[in-house]
């Protein structure tokens, strides 16, 4: 951790401690899988208050847990807007799950979802407010027959006509979880990402059904049939915005935490039609991936890059990578978000 910032801390826990209760109660007005990438500090657990975890010198420890009780009881603008971004990757996306089931437990605050594929689904679950312990099901449950036509004999199908799959159990599916919820019903905002076919265009939904919307978002073309929307035919976010901080930031987020289920080519099974279409998709995307996530202040990523896109059988694990890239995160986390309001400490 910067030097400066463990002096800055220092003071706003000296000069609390120091003022009568009226003053304190004036500065606070409202009531080993996986690997992350941060601009800012670090910090670590501390057993008698909210646990903080990851490297921290063990001076700042106390100092770090004071100050994220502080910062759980302030609400925009006091403190910043802070969005979660969900990224594409079929089956390893499953990890996002895990993701948010750390960060809820640690009481990091999330103010919008923003999600492409895979994450688009989980997100408006998530964001619809469905309990924590039923995403999790969903997630060991869930197989491909819940959310297509695929199968072997479909395959053979495609191959010798014109007719493509259907997603339209996706979106059954998902009304069945959530209702026949728009986005302004959701209990938290949220945006999704999906690909105009014939224009090319990255169309952001944030309003209308959302069902409807998360469909499109992960539809993979060319096994697919494109989603029809207002005159557009749509196909799966991630061939234009696999991470799309970019729609975080349009929305209004000051801080953008982003979960990166990117696979490892080189061991991914290209024995079949889908496999090779959707390892097109993410090589494709894979640069612009990268850059959209610098855009992030913490990017977390789940080690799931041996899981391929299809591999639904493999859930429990994605979800356990995902649980454990948190838990490594969420100490960085916390020590951003705590930055972020530092002047707040110092000067309420």
């Amino acid at each position: 951790m910067k030097r400066h910032f463990f002096i800055l801390s220092l003071l706003a826990l000296l000069s609390a401690t120091a003022l009568p209760a009226a003053s304190e109660t004036q500065s606070s007005p409202l009531p080993t899988q996986g690997a992350c990438s941060v601009k800012g500090a670090g910090a670590e657990r501390e057993p008698d208050i909210p646990e903080v975890q990851g490297s921290v010198p063990d001076e700042d420890k106390l100092i770090t847990g004071y100050l994220w009780k502080k910062f759980v009881r302030l609400s925009p603008p006091r403190r910043p807007k802070i969005a979660l971004v969900l990224g594409g990757g079929g089956a390893r996306g499953l990890a996002h799950i895990g993701v948010l089931k750390v960060l809820r437990e640690e009481n990091v605050p999330i103010d919008m979802v923003v999600g492409t594929s895979v994450g688009a689904l989980i997100g408006a679950v998530y964001c619809a407010g469905e309990p924590m312990d039923k995403i999790e099901k969903m997630g060991e449950t869930i197989n491909w027959n819940d959310l297509t036509n695929l199968s072997d004999s479909s395959l053979v199908r495609l191959l010798i006509s014109d007719h493509l799959l259907s997603t339209e159990k996706i979106e059954k599916y998902l009304s069945e979880k959530i209702g026949n919820k728009n986005f302004e019903d959701l209990k938290i905002p949220f945006a999704c990402v999906a690909t105009d076919l014939v224009t090319g265009e990255k169309i952001i939904f944030r309003e209308g059904q959302v069902a409807r919307a998360a469909r499109a978002s992960s539809t993979i073309p060319g096994i697919f049939d494109p989603v029809q929307f207002r005159h557009r035919y749509l196909v799966d976010g991630g061939l234009f915005d696999n991470i799309p901080t970019d729609v975080a930031k349009l929305m209004g987020a000051d801080i953008i935490i982003a979960v990166s289920v990117s696979a490892d080519f080189s061991k991914n099974d290209i024995s079949n039609v889908f496999m090779i279409l959707t390892q097109s998709i993410y090589i494709q995307g894979r640069q612009l991936e990268e850059e959209r996530a610098k855009l992030a202040d913490v990017v977390i990523r789940p080690r799931v890059g041996d899981v391929s896109a299809v591999d639904l059988g493999r859930s429990r694990e994605c979800i356990d990578a995902g649980v454990s890239a948190a838990r490594q995160s969420v100490g960085q986390i916390k020590l951003r978000l705590i930055e972020s309001v530092t002047d707040y400490y110092l000067f309420q």
